[in-house]
């Protein structure tokens, strides 16, 4: 299993010992959380859900509780999963009262006929599948409300662009997985981009850019400038090149986040697994928080470009 937590301008010396530590041991219990489903013989489906909702329940990344907020000072949340072996696949975008969208989005997939629904009536089919709504207020944090205030004050003042010494992260969390009966899984979760208006959706929902499994080829989980990952169809573009073109997973990414989106100065990265299980974890950013566990359990948590 491979997960990541988001990418972006994350820079050791923008990151207090406190603040490492608490991503780390996060991503570990997320990690962990997954490998235990899938040791006892679980799914790679449940075990990308289960992984995914905890970084979701964590106020650390940009999914769930630790979403960032609308230029309208709001919540809105996207994510989506497929499932390697049958292309199901379902997807949820502009929520405002769910917890976690991982497991709505997974609903519509296997409860509905449909791959995608978005808003209120995305929040109506929850409720008919018995998932309880929060108040928006849940997903207030003090943190990511510190950065909606500092870049509207910008936005009022006319002027745009980061605060010296303030991390731009791009985002998003996700999970690929391979279970022992040899299907694959992928899923995606995000709070979107600080300061977005009229409803803008990135590709975190859009099953082939931003999320994308297929036993025949491999599953893939990205983040980053979500516009530039939907016009290349970046998920389904790895997996087709692995599958078409018989490319290790580590060129086909690495080709398609290293060369085609930095030629477009698309920042972002993503996660990607092969039917065999080999994994490739490319980012054009600075760092970007990723970790994977092996067969044999053992965990492995990054953070930064240089380790």
């Amino acid at each position: 299993m491979v997960i990541h937590g988001g990418a972006g301008t994350i820079l050791r010396q923008n990151m207090t010992p406190e603040m490492e530590k608490a991503y780390i041991d996060t991503l570990t219990i997320a990690l962990r959380t997954g490998y235990q489903i899938l040791a006892r013989g679980g799914s790679s489906l449940d075990a990308v859900e289960a992984t995914i909702r905890v970084m979701e329940d964590s106020p650390l990344f940009n999914a769930g509780k630790g979403a960032v907020f609308t230029s309208e000072g709001t919540n809105e949340l996207d994510a989506s999963i497929m499932d390697g072996r049958t292309l199901g696949a379902g997807a949820v975008a502009a929520l405002q009262h769910v917890r976690n969208p991982i497991s709505l989005a997974r609903l519509v997939m296997e409860k509905s006929p449909h791959v995608m629904m978005v808003g209120s009536g995305a929040e109506e089919f929850a409720k008919s599948q018995g998932v309880k709504l929060v108040s928006p207020h849940y997903f207030w944090t003090e943190r990511r409300w510190k950065a909606y205030e500092a870049a509207k004050a910008r936005a009022d003042s006319g002027k745009s662009g980061a605060v010296p010494g303030e991390e731009r992260k791009l985002g998003t969390v996700g999970a690929v997985a391979l279970d022992k009966a040899g299907n694959l899984a992928a899923g995606t979760s995000t709070g979107g981009t600080n300061m977005k208006r009229f409803g803008r959706v990135g590709d975190s929902p859009i099953i082939g850019a931003g999320t994308y499994a297929n036993n025949l080829s491999c599953a893939v989980s990205g983040t980053g400038d979500g516009e530039f990952f939907i016009r290349n169809n970046v998920a389904a573009d790895i997996c087709a090149r692995l599958r078409y073109s018989g490319v290790s997973i580590q060129q086909a990414a690495d080709d398609v986040v290293m060369k085609e989106l930095v030629a477009q100065h698309g920042e972002g990265g993503v996660i990607a697994m092969d039917r065999k299980g080999n994994i490739a974890t490319p980012f054009n950013s600075a760092g970007m928080y990723r970790g994977w566990v092996t067969s044999d359990g053992k965990i492995t948590v990054k953070i930064y470009k240089e380790n």
